[in-house]
């Protein structure tokens, strides 16, 4: 199991971005945080609330110094449809077809055969810096994402419920 502080395994996957299917790896996102997270599949009742929280946000995560990555079971032809149903997606979605990946950060449903929900925020060395994975039924906070985000990158002691400005204790982590 994956857990905060270890490296974050490393994928390689086929993923679609603005109309163009690419290769997507950890080690392409080095020097950078990556929020990298799952879902359980395309054309359902919650992903698309996720989904496209997480695009109307794309430029605050970039404004963090962080890329977005999405990452279901489906196709990658599947998420070319669902994307242009969505109106469009800031960000890539990667298939994780053959579970390897899902797997890897055990959050692989094994008997629906799909990824749970769940959230990784990895740090600019490839180490796992915050991860949640919730029951599939509940939508996550892409705010409560951002926020724990911006958090992390003051490198200090954040607070319940803090908020950038606010105050923070003594630096704790450097990267």
């Amino acid at each position: 199991m994956i857990t905060v502080g270890k490296s974050a395994p490393d994928f390689t996957l086929k993923g679609i971005y603005r109309g163009r299917i690419g290769d997507y790896t950890l080690k392409s996102f080095r020097r950078k945080w990556l929020v990298f997270f799952f879902y359980p599949a395309d054309f359902t009742f919650i992903c698309p609330t996720e989904v496209v929280g997480f695009s109307k946000l794309a430029a605050d995560f970039r404004a963090e110094g962080a890329e977005l990555l999405g990452v279901s079971v489906d196709s990658v032809e599947t998420h070319r449809e669902w994307i242009e149903e969505l109106g469009g997606v800031d960000y890539p979605l990667l298939s994780d077809a053959e579970k390897q990946v899902s797997r890897a950060y055990g959050v692989l449903d094994e008997k629906e055969g799909v990824s749970q929900r769940a959230t990784f925020i990895i740090n600019p060395v490839a180490v796992v810096s915050y991860q949640v994975v919730s029951h599939m039924n509940v939508g996550r906070s892409v705010e409560e994402t951002l926020r724990v985000l911006k958090a992390l990158r003051t490198e200090r002691l954040c607070p319940s419920d803090w908020q950038p400005g606010e105050q923070t204790g003594d630096t704790a982590l450097k990267y």
